[in-house]
């Protein structure tokens, strides 16, 4: 490979050169500056002492500037290797750096940048490296959620047009009971539209500062919340019980609505037996922790975390016959964490207990 080709495949370090060069010049100057009035200042003192002829005075001045020449060529070369493997040392992160970033230009993403310098340089390479995780893991999220969506929305949509062109080409005879289940398959699929599009304002909430907060009574909020399921509850006989702490503290109300009515709502669609749903309300530790508890089929350990990812459902429980979306939990997930509390799940003795927590500001 020629030098040119070389070159153009990797350029210089111009930042490296241009910084090298600029205190290759200061050194140079500095210690030209003090060999000239060293020179000067002990030829001065010698000559006015007395004690040498013109001939003793020339040699003296003659060795004098040797060694000094000697002494400036080894310091400013020395001085100026040092300093080039000190630069070069500080800007290599910095080349690391403008390497990765052309990959992601690319498409591709770069391996973690290692960095052993401290400061200012190890600050910036551990950022970079973090915003790489993050790109990496949100588009992880982002075609798996695709993914997963496609599926999700095949099935009924396939179950619409096939029953849609069976009963356009006369294959089968509408009734009430068919276009009740072809409008829930729609109310589905529109239901499952406005969580995700939630989901995604609330997504979009974390690429900027959270601050739309009120001081609030999260016990009237919660009875507020319970109110809108009376007449479900009455309708399929579920006790509910309510025992909430009042007290008042900085939230966003519409979002903290929206995770007590989907905690609610799924311990409804879930019940089974003859308990009440139980919605307690505790302040613990500077925290607000709300629970709401049902009966239900055991959610195994393993499944406890997940069950709060995006369009997960547990076999036994979370399926299409419940009419669940697979995104409540996941819209409960994403407002708390905005709260910057905490979301949980236990399940024992046959009670599901969903709760979450938001520090009182």
């Amino acid at each position: 490979m020629s030098f040119s080709r070389m070159i153009r495949k990797f350029p210089p370090q111009d930042f490296l050169w241009r910084l090298s060069t600029l205190n290759i010049i200061v050194i140079t100057a500095a210690i030209l500056l003090s060999g000239l009035a060293i020179y000067n200042t002990a030829c001065a003192l010698v000559g006015s002492m007395g004690g040498l002829n013109d001939l003793q005075q020339a040699r003296f001045n003659s060795l004098l500037f040797n060694y000094l020449l000697i002494f400036i060529s080894v310091t400013i070369v020395s001085g100026s290797l040092l300093q080039y493997y000190v630069t070069k040392k500080l800007v290599n992160p910095v080349q690391k750096l403008i390497e990765s970033t052309k990959q992601m230009r690319e498409g591709e993403y770069p391996d973690p940048v290692s960095v052993s310098a401290r400061g200012e340089i190890g600050e910036l390479a551990g950022h970079f490296n973090g915003l790489v995780a993050q790109l990496k893991s949100n588009d992880a999220d982002r075609n798996k959620l695709v993914s997963d969506l496609s599926h999700e929305l095949r099935t009924p949509l396939t179950n619409l047009n096939g029953y849609l062109k069976a009963l356009r080409d006369g294959d089968i005879q509408g009734d009430e009971e068919l276009y009740d289940a072809l409008l829930n398959e729609s109310k589905r699929l529109t239901e499952m539209t406005e969580q995700m599009e939630l989901l995604k304002e609330w997504g979009e909430t974390a690429s900027h500062h959270y601050t739309k907060l009120d001081l609030m009574n999260i016990a009237e909020l919660t009875e507020q919340c319970v109110e809108m399921f009376q007449l479900e509850l009455e309708r399929n006989n579920i006790p509910l019980m309510t025992d909430m702490e009042d007290y008042n503290f900085k939230m966003n109300a519409d979002g903290v609505q929206q995770v007590v009515t989907n905690l609610i709502d799924n311990a409804v669609n879930h019940h089974h037996g003859t308990a009440p749903i139980a919605v307690k309300g505790r302040m613990q530790n500077g925290f607000y922790q709300v629970s709401v508890s049902g009966p239900g089929p055991l959610i195994p350990a393993d499944e406890r975390e997940r069950i709060f990812e995006r369009l997960y459902r547990l076999d036994t429980s979370r399926n299409r016959g419940t009419g669940g979306s697979g995104l409540g939990l996941a819209i409960v997930k994403e407002i708390i964490n905005k709260h910057e509390g905490e979301t949980g799940v236990s399940s024992e003795d046959g009670i599901n207990t969903f709760w979450f927590t938001v520090p009182v500001k």
